[in-house]
């Protein structure tokens, strides 16, 4: 990965926008699209020759202030706006705690008690890091259930399972954007980020867009090759005592078809498992 990731961001954030977007009017001819650095500039309140330097990695102790008034010209939500403040360093410290891949008995045990709901546990790059049996079931059809970001863009089963699989993308590479802020020297991210780039242009496409989104809640869509179409809703929680560490809960409406997919689904795959023993 570069060694200029709040410049990159900027622009990226920058050529997103137009200027009836901010509400500018747009003279001249355009040699790219989205907003002009002096734009960008005056919306912020900054000099431009200043911004300038930001964007080429020149000048890379902005204050918060200043993050401040370019979250507000470039339109950032808030997961985008805590992000720039990663990627300067200004972000509180306590957020930068590295993450254990060890996930506690405790969890475990969690996870265990909630037999219809499929329920896993992710770290900041998405390494499915342990789960309860119908989470199993869930990801089944994958080859190895090992990682959502390598899930969805570099398993043959991934198109077909996410059947909104252009949102999945979009969603699984934010979150990976938010992870480059809060952890950069992460070695694990950077490994996957360069064999995703490697052999997925569309991750590569949506990588460069510099978008970022932490993962809370949202309805999922499956299509599952034991039980057909799945609609679940997803909650995820931060594991307190393991920074970095998300517990991820599907469930489906009650008394739903998707309910009944799943429960079948859980009842399939326990009775493989008793024939296997």
């Amino acid at each position: 990965m570069t060694d200029n990731l709040l410049g990159e961001f900027l622009r990226a954030r920058r050529a997103g926008l137009r200027p009836q977007d901010v509400g500018m009017a747009s003279y001249g001819v355009r040699r790219v699209t989205g907003l002009r650095r002096e734009e960008v500039a005056v919306l912020a309140g900054v000099n431009a020759d200043y911004y300038t330097r930001l964007e080429q990695g020149r000048e890379r102790h902005p204050s918060a202030q200043v993050l401040d008034a370019l979250g507000r010209a470039l339109r950032l939500d808030p997961d985008a706006h805590a992000h720039l403040h990663q990627l300067a360093g200004t972000a509180p410290s306590n957020q930068f705690t590295h993450t254990t891949d060890r996930v506690s008995p405790a969890l475990r045990q969690l996870m265990d008690g909630y037999p219809g709901a499929p329920a896993f546990v992710i770290n900041r790059t998405l390494d499915v890091l342990a789960g309860n049996a119908l989470a199993g079931a869930l990801h089944s059809p994958f080859r190895q259930a090992d990682n959502l970001a390598r899930m969805t863009f570099l398993d043959p089963a991934g198109r077909q399972f996410y059947t909104r699989w252009s949102r999945t993308a979009q969603a699984t590479v934010s979150h990976l954007r938010q992870a480059a802020g809060l952890d950069p020297d992460n070695p694990r991210l950077g490994e996957l980020v360069r064999s995703l780039t490697e052999h997925s242009a569309d991750f590569t496409r949506l990588w460069n867009s510099h978008a970022v989104r932490g993962k809370t809640q949202d309805a999922k869509h499956f299509l599952h090759p034991d039980v057909g179409p799945l609609t679940l809703t997803f909650q995820a929680f931060d594991v307190r005592d393991a920074p970095g560490q998300q517990l991820v809960i599907y469930q489906a409406e009650p008394g739903s078809p998707s309910a009944q997919a799943l429960n079948l689904l859980g009842s399939i795959h326990a009775t493989s498992n008793q024939a296997a023993l």
